[in-house]
C-alpha cells in the first residue's frame, strides 16, 4: 500500500505515472498509425 501512496503523492511517483501513460498514450498512438498506413499501403496495391 506504501507504493500507492508514494506514486500519487510524491515527486518521484508522479515522474513514474506522467512516464507511464505517456508510454501507454504513444503505444495507442503508434499502433493507430502504423495500422493506418498498413491499410493505405493495402489499398494502394490493390488499386494499382
Amino acid at each position: 500500500m506504501t507504493a500507492v501512496v508514494d506514486l500519487f503523492t510524491t515527486p518521484y511517483g508522479l515522474f513514474s505515472l506522467a512516464t507511464i501513460v505517456g508510454v501507454i498514450a504513444m503505444a495507442i498512438w503508434f499502433y493507430r498509425f502504423f495500422k493506418r498506413k498498413v491499410e493505405e499501403s493495402d489499398a494502394d496495391q490493390r488499386n494499382s
